[in-house]
């Protein structure tokens, strides 16, 4: 496994190796999500690369940016053992030089849900992306069905901008009681992660009304809201039942939706999400 940590050393492997190329860009402190990735992008090219990268221009002034969980020698450990050909490793300085002053804005699907309570991330998070794509040049790249308006956002970027790369959805991987693998995880207490449960919990009771017949969202809605609300810790930001495509709310249920939710328990905030399709 080659580790670099320049651009310049970055393109330099990437023309050695050439053949097709699946990337995984990542922000470190890599879970069992993360990993499941990396193993998709071994199966469908000749060679994976993945980068690892805490973006500062994703973060909000008041987010957790100085303390969010790093642990680099543990994470190339995980992608040598996965078989990762070449890990990108850069310093901000590398990605954001003394000067910089470009900017990816995709407008509209930023503006809701997570874009509306942090302001300014997609910019952060879709510039990044550019930058990572511009210099990875991969065929095809992964990302966690998770992080679903990020997917949404980046889809949305690579068609506008008609970039040469295959964006690949992961199936979100969950711990064994339903939560959904994150790096943020690691700051919950006992008492937190197990109220944490209920984010999964209300997801399968939106999944169980809606076989049920139920097909207002308002109802749905309601129905996830009081079951979290029976968690004292959690305070819930946002529950969405909305269009994949383009993030808009929706009345009744009459195709398929994205069901997706931020809460937060304690100073810990976490996503979750559900398509109901049939």
């Amino acid at each position: 496994m080659k580790i670099v940590s320049t651009i310049t050393e970055y393109k330099n492997a990437r023309r050695q190796i050439g053949g097709s190329l699946g990337f995984v860009p990542t922000m470190g402190y890599l879970h069992e999500g993360h990993l499941s990735l990396v193993r998709r992008a071994r199966s469908e090219n000749d060679f994976t690369a993945a980068s690892i990268f805490v973006n500062p221009s994703q973060f909000g002034p008041k987010e957790d940016f100085a303390t969010y969980p790093r642990d680099p020698d543990k994470d190339l450990r995980l992608l040598e053992d996965e078989g990762t050909d070449l890990v990108f490793m850069p310093a901000p300085a590398e990605i954001y030089p003394e000067g910089y002053s470009t900017w990816v804005n995709v407008e509209k699907i930023t503006e809701r849900l997570e874009g509306a309570v942090r302001p300014g991330h997609f910019r952060g998070v879709a510039t990044v992306v550019c930058k990572l794509f511009n210099i990875a040049e991969p065929t095809r790249a992964y990302f966690g069905q998770k992080d679903a308006q990020q997917v949404v956002v980046v889809s949305k970027m690579v068609a506008d901008l008609n970039m040469n790369v295959e964006i690949v959805i992961v199936p979100t991987v969950r711990e064994s009681d339903g939560l959904a693998m994150s790096s943020r995880n690691v700051y919950l207490d006992p008492q937190e992660r197990q109220s944490a449960l209920v984010l999964w919990k209300s997801l399968q009771r939106a999944k169980e009304l809606w076989l049920g017949g139920e097909r207002r969202a308002d109802a749905i809605r309601s129905a996830m809201t009081a079951m979290i609300e029976s968690e004292p810790s959690a305070g819930i930001e946002y529950i969405s039942i909305a269009r994949p495509d383009n993030l808009e709310e929706i009345e009744e249920i009459r195709s398929p939706v994205l069901v997706s939710l931020a809460v937060r328990f304690g100073k810990t905030r976490l996503i979750d999400n559900m398509m109901l399709e049939a």
